[in-house]
Order: structure tokens, then sequence, then C-alpha cells
């Protein structure tokens, strides 16, 4: 299992073709990316599937969108923007729930959201697809979440790009988890008494 684990890479979306996950398929990934750490059983997450041309009008949307936020834009980045979810079949947008509670704060929901997305990536290359969790100035953007029909107490976590590889991805370099684990020691005697 814990090879499995070392093995999880990101595919760029723009490597991602088609099939994509069938219904079946889809299914039974997000069975297992629902399995994660979740304080009083909230379940502060949903998924909204983005497939077809579906894609395509909302990648027209993200275009103009960026011009009213930006008359100056780069031609360029419009195109980029129009362009975003063309390659992938299928798009999965996370979407946690932060709204009040008076037990469980949010943001233990929202991280609850974002171990979602992780293991979401884990259960696509379990099945064969590549995977790649985006955000980009969409995902925090509040009249792209209206249009995708997120509540006020709703959130976008990301886009999880979901198709077939064009490519093994490379892997890259990770951290040294050596290097990033530290002792916690009590303070001497006297201090914070």
């Amino acid at each position: 299992m814990l090879d499995a684990l070392d093995r999880r890479r990101s595919v760029p979306s723009k490597q991602l073709g088609a099939p994509g996950p069938d219904d079946e398929t889809l299914l039974r990934m997000l069975r297992s990316a629902v399995r994660v750490p979740d304080h009083g059983k909230r379940v502060p997450f949903r998924f909204l599937r983005i497939r077809g041309e579906a894609r395509h009008a909302l990648g027209r949307r993200l275009a103009q969108r960026s011009r009213e936020r930006d008359p100056n834009v780069s031609d360029a980045a419009v195109e980029k923007d129009r362009h975003r979810f063309d390659a992938a079949p299928l798009i999965l947008a996370v979407i946690a729930q932060v709204g009040p509670d008076e037990k469980i704060p949010a943001q233990e929901r929202l991280l609850t959201a974002g171990c979602v997305c992780f293991a979401l990536l884990q259960a696509a290359q379990a099945c064969g697809f590549g995977a790649q969790w985006l955000t980009g100035w969409a995902a925090y953007d509040p009249k792209i979440a209206r249009e995708l029909g997120l509540g006020a107490d709703e959130t976008l976590v990301g886009f999880v790009h979901l198709g077939t590889p064009a490519l093994e991805a490379p892997e890259r370099e990770r951290p040294d988890p050596a290097a990033l684990l530290s002792d916690w020691t009590p303070p001497t005697s006297g201090a914070g008494a």
C-alpha cells in the first residue's frame, strides 16, 4: 500500500484525454475518496461534475469573466482561460461547506474537503486514470462560484481533472521528511508557569 502512495503523481490536465471514468468507475472512486477524517460527521463537501459541452461553456465563461475582472488582460491569458477545461474529459469541482457550525470550526471542514481532493487523486490512479487538482483564480471568484451554484456558505476547494494520461508523469523531487521533522520539548521550569 505504501508503494501505491509513493507512486502517486499528478498528471498535467493538458495531458489527460478520453476516456475518462464511466459513471460506475467514478462512483467507485468517490466511495474511496469520501473515506476521510470528518470531525463531527458533517460530510462538509459535495461534488459538481463538469463534462461534455459543459467544460467548454465554463471555459467560455471564464474567458468572459477574465475580461470583466481586468479589461487590460492579455489575449493569451484570456485564451488560456477559455481552454482551461478542454483536455480532461471529466472535471469534478469539490465544494466545501463552511458555514456556521456550533461545534466544528470551518477550517476543520475545509481540511476535510481538501482530504477528499487528495483521496480522489489516489483513487483515480488506483483505477488506472490520471488526475490533477487545480484551483486558479476561478476557484476564488465569487461570480464564478455563483454560476456554479455554490451557496453563500460554500467554497470551491478545487477542480479535479480526470482522464487517461497521454504520457507517464515524470517523478519530481520530493522533500526529505527527515528535514521536516523536529521534536517538541517542554519549556524549562519557570517558563509559562
